[in-house]
């Protein structure tokens, strides 16, 4: 059976959203690169809600010609949605119906993992019907100050038990908290 890994980036005051925006941590010299590369190439799927979707479509839909590009454009891409129009990313799929049911099928399905970025409400809805089966966070060393509730990862929500399995400390200060949830 399949794994899905989220990956999701986090400031120490619960900040989830807009990474982009967020100042810049310094050079880890590489290392951090590694490790989204690597979860990227162990995978064979990513796994969005729309907000996300969009936000990537926009960017990696417009460039190719590196591995890391060409490797998320040329993936398969679920997307949970029931509002979002025609999907125009290569290798999409939009889920619209039962999202539980359909994100179960995928899982039981052979191929590698399936990764999904930053957590919304299809994250906490795999948590709660026990189909998310690793959770890495990437605290970033400083507090945004900034962020309503739809901003946070700390919401209401299912509650979890979770297993630490991995440390990782980068040289900016970055440390990946890799949990494997316990079901």
């Amino acid at each position: 059976m399949r794994r899905i890994i989220n990956s999701t980036y986090i400031t120490v005051d619960g900040v989830i959203q807009n990474p982009q925006d967020w100042p810049s941590s310094g050079d880890d010299g590489g290392e951090g690169q590694k490790i989204q590369n690597d979860l990227l190439f162990s995978c064979d799927a990513v796994l969005m809600g729309k907000h996300t979707y969009e936000s990537f479509a926009s960017v990696w839909q417009s460039r190719s010609g590196d591995p890391l590009t060409d490797r998320m454009n040329a993936m398969s891409k679920y997307v949970v949605s029931s509002t979002l129009g025609t999907a125009t990313w290569n290798n999409t799929t939009v889920i619209r119906g039962d999202p539980v049911a359909e994100i179960r099928r995928l899982k039981e399905q052979p191929g590698g993992d399936i990764v999904v970025y930053g957590v919304g409400r299809m994250t906490h809805a795999l948590i709660a019907n026990g189909l998310l089966d690793e959770l890495r966070l990437w605290f970033h060393p400083f507090m945004l100050g900034r962020g309503g509730v739809q901003d946070l990862l700390f919401k209401e929500g299912v509650a979890a038990r979770l297993e630490l399995a991995d440390t990782t400390t980068l040289k900016n200060g970055i440390v990946i908290l890799n949990y494997r949830i316990l079901q």
